[in-house]
């Protein structure tokens, strides 16, 4: 009830603040149109997608645009009465400018007639150097990658595009980290979707790259975005465009790893839009092989090494689609509404052969071999509907947001062993169900301040019912003792205010505070487990800000200090023990607390030319790391003793990591386009001094990522891209991660006016296999993995673009979910065996 209260209060400041809820205050709804034809001076022949924009009389910032038909007509709707600024550009002539244009209440539309324009072989040349958008844009809160340009992510998916983004790393498994941090949430045109509740790493392996336009890096959000994700925020842009009339595109790509298609089609008449996207792909099995050791050397009769060589084949599989419509009432009220729609999974097939040795008991020295099948699926929607209300007020608007998002996950598996128990099957249901309401306030109250505010509240309830069954007497019966059904409830509610000061000498201040009570329960469905209720229930205060100095109109710093938590979720509380495999053994921590992380950095961006340099150095400090332990494992089950490990997350200690990065974009000639990134950070623990018998790892130890590329346009519509890149192992407290690194080398031939493309890719082409190592090591036992798996493959890419478009500013509306750490909205851990490949 007190959330309710809280939530309410937001709401009715942000209201009162500016009591303006009538259309345009008080104003008319009456709009109108402004058209006209424009003519090349010389040939006296229209000219087509010549670009019209139009502007506020004597203003600076375009308002909205459209592009010129076959005849050279235009047509700009929904003008209100007032006077306009149109401004006509074409590649290759002056901009041609018209002010005013005067529509009024009693004559809202207005012809203007021909708009004769005259070319020019000057402009035409700075047009061609200046008009095109770069594969890597420096924003002052984000770093932008335009995945649209970048020819060697054709073909390709969601994770092979986040491979290419400055500041962004994705390991052999998918799993994606901003400057080595892990604690990063990942949003779909900026609003969470319920398809990540599964697992991250396999979502943005269904997402076709084709269906990509770009992704936008935050690492130091303001006091506006949720508080989760110690990292930052990753969100991936879709290819949806507001258009004039019907236009689309349709792409795909066939190959020796994996295949995809993707198609869009989209609708914009008037006030009214609609757009619909589906894509989906699947991958050629592919073999993985996995050697593994195992010394347990506690100083007992206990004492034993395992090895084991295994084999998994691995097939996946994904869809994804969606429809947006939207209708602008008139230009103070304008609703939209989306539902996204996902399914995906991956089947695994495997066999291993495996040696206990070195007991003092003899008999207990084996070998013994093992298949293990395991079939995993994924799906749900999003739904969301928006409401934006702008007031009579430049830049004033209130948004109210709301969103469901369902999804499920669902795991089959069976594990046998020729001479070792239990022999198990099992199935683990998962369900996410999240609903979430939004308010969000902004007002420039003077041309020095602006004042944004806003309250939000989520509602998570999941469920994961997880069935085992043993071997028993030649068939499979319930076993009650490792079956568990188990609830899950996280309720956040927040309030945030954030200050934008403008200051005289190109100073500028961004200051925000915000406060999330965060509410945890627990609760077991059956008791035979022996499981317990739990509940948390935690209040944090999170201040930003940001000072920025523009130097000139080429040169910027900015000093940040950005607090972020991490939230544990039921994946890491779930206190359930989970056997699928029994040697290898995982169980959740109830009593886990949040991270905390904060970070100060210091960033310069220059343009020089058309050269971009970006380059930063950071401090960051966590509180209440979290890491996954293991711990030597003896147990009796089913008769048989079973020796092994079991991971439990706990709170290890404080993280204190330095680091820096630098990435660029550089043209030392017209056709040459060259682009690198480096960042490098500490890993530095202090260590809880009850874990001081796991920590191998000692000192300070300097992780990172890197990569480059570079393009080369051979002209008549012939690109050529190499890229490649490398991230380091990863450390803990006991241990190492795999390193990853792979390169990629691309072509294409674009024709018919570029609306079409072919183009040919080739990954890693003279090496079949990537080998992947882990060492642990802590007390009592020490272990060394290397997996091999093929990363070689050939494809071949189309698209078809048709249609034209017009460039109106996206509205700023919709839930931005950015509280929970990838993978971790699961409905419980799936069985089985890890899907151990890409």
């Amino acid at each position: 009830m007190k959330r309710i209260i809280l939530l309410f209060a937001i709401i009715s400041l942000a209201i009162s603040a500016k009591a303006q809820m009538g259309v345009g205050g008080g104003g008319s709804t009456i709009t109108g149109r402004i058209s006209g034809v424009v003519i090349d001076s010389i040939s006296k022949k229209p000219l087509d997608y010549a670009t019209v924009s139009i502007f506020r009389s004597g203003g600076k910032v375009p308002l909205n645009g459209v592009l010129t038909d076959s005849k050279g007509s235009f047509k700009l709707d929904n003008v209100k009465a007032g006077k306009w600024k149109i401004v006509v550009s074409f590649i290759g002539y002056p901009n041609k400018t018209i002010d005013p244009v005067t529509t009024t209440l009693s004559k809202p539309d207005m012809n203007i007639g021909e708009v004769v324009v005259a070319p020019s072989s000057k402009t035409l040349n700075e047009v061609k150097v200046t008009g095109q958008k770069a594969l890597i844009e420096n924003h002052i809160d984000k770093i932008v990658f335009n995945a649209e340009k970048d020819i060697t992510s054709t073909g390709g998916n969601a994770s092979d595009v986040l491979q290419k983004v400055p500041l962004v790393a994705v390991d052999i498994n998918g799993n994606v980290s901003v400057r080595g941090d892990q604690n990063v949430r990942v949003l779909i045109n900026g609003k969470p979707s319920g398809a990540m509740s599964a697992s991250v790493s396999d979502v943005l392996k269904t997402i076709p790259a084709d269906q990509i336009k770009s992704v936008e890096v935050i690492t130091s959000p303001s006091a506006k975005y949720d508080a989760e994700g110690s990292a930052g925020i990753i969100n991936i842009i879709t290819k949806q465009k507001n258009v004039s009339g019907i236009s689309g595109s349709i792409s795909g790509g066939v190959g020796t790893r994996q295949n995809n298609g993707n198609a869009n089609i989209n609708y914009n008449q008037n006030r009214f839009s609609l757009s619909a996207n589906a894509g989906g792909n699947f991958t050629w099995p592919q073999k993985s092989i996995t050697t593994f050791n195992q010394v347990f050397n506690a100083g007992n009769a206990n004492d034993h090494t395992l090895n084991s060589t295994s084999e998994s084949t691995i097939k996946r599989y994904g869809a994804i689609g969606s429809v947006t419509a939207g209708y602008d009432v008139n230009n103070y009220n304008s609703f939209s509404s989306t539902i996204r729609l996902n399914q995906g999974g991956f089947n695994i097939e495997g066999n291993s052969a495996a040696k206990l040795a070195g007991f003092a008991d003899a008999t207990r020295n084996l070998s013994y071999t093992g298949t293990t099948t395991n079939h995993n699926k994924f799906g749900g929607f999003d739904w969301n509907l928006d409401y934006t209300h702008k007031f009579k007020k430049e830049g004033e608007e209130l948004t109210i947001s709301g969103q469901w998002s369902h999804s499920i996950v669902n795991t089959d598996y069976l594990n046998f062993y020729t001479a070792v128990n239990p022999n198990q099957k099992g199935s683990n249901d998962g369900r996410n169900n999240e609903y979430t309401g939004q308010v969000d306030y902004t007002l420039p109250a003077t041309k020095f301040l602006k004042i944004e505010a806003g309250g939000k509240t989520i509602v998570r309830k999941l469920n994961s019912n997880y069935q085992v069954y043993g071997l028993n007497g030649g068939s499979f019966v319930l076993d009650n003792n490792n079956s568990n059904i188990y609830d899950y409830d996280q309720n956040v509610v927040a309030g945030y205010s954030v200050l934008t000061f403008t200051l005289p000498k190109s100073y500028s201040i961004l200051a925000g505070a915000r406060y999330e009570n965060t509410d945890i329960k627990g609760n077991p469905e059956t008791v035979l487990t022996g499981l317990t209720g739990f509940s948390q229930n935690y209040g944090t205060f999170i201040p930003s800000l940001t000072l920025q100095k523009m130097i000139n109109s080429t040169n910027t710093i900015k000093l940040s200090y950005s607090k972020r938590i991490q939230r544990p979720s039921l994946l890491l509380l779930n206190p359930f023990i989970n056997r699928a495999n029994p040697q290898s053994q995982s169980v959740g921590n109830p009593t886990l607390a949040p991270e905390v992380s904060q970070t100060v950095e210091f960033n310069y961006n220059t343009f020089i030319g058309t050269s971009i340099i970006n380059a930063s150095v950071y401090y960051k400090q966590t509180n209440g790391l979290i890491e996954g332990i293991l711990t030597p494992l003896s147990e009796v089950l089913d008769g048989t003793l079973i020796t092994g490990t079991r991971s439990t997350n706990q709170n290890i200690g404080q993280n204190h990591s330095v680091g820096g990065s630098i990435f660029g974009s550089v043209n030392p000639v017209k056709w040459l386009t060259l682009r690198g990134s480096i960042n490098a950070y500490t890993y530095n623990p202090k260590v809880y001094s009850q874990y001081a018998s796991f920590f191998s790892q000692t000192g300070v130890y300097w992780q990172y990522t890197g990569f480059a590329s570079a393009s080369v346009d051979f002209g008549k519509g012939f690109i050529a891209e190499g890229f490649g890149f490398t991230n380091s192992a990863r450390r803990t407290i006991q241990g190492t991660s795999p390193s990853f690194g792979i390169y990629v080398i691309g072509v294409k031939k674009q024709f018919w006016d570029k609306k079409a493309s072919l183009g040919f890719n080739t990954v890693t082409p003279f090496s079949e296999n990537k080998y992947f190592n882990q060492d642990i090591t802590s007390a009592g036992f020490s272990q060394h993995s290397s997996t091999a798996f093929p990363f070689r493959s050939f494809g071949i890419s189309f698209s078809y673009n048709f249609g034209k478009l017009n460039f109106s500013a996206e509205k700023k509306k919709g839930i931005n979910n950015d509280d929970i750490k990838q993978g971790d909205q699961n409905g419980g851990a799936p069985g089985g065996a890890p899907s151990g490949g890409r």
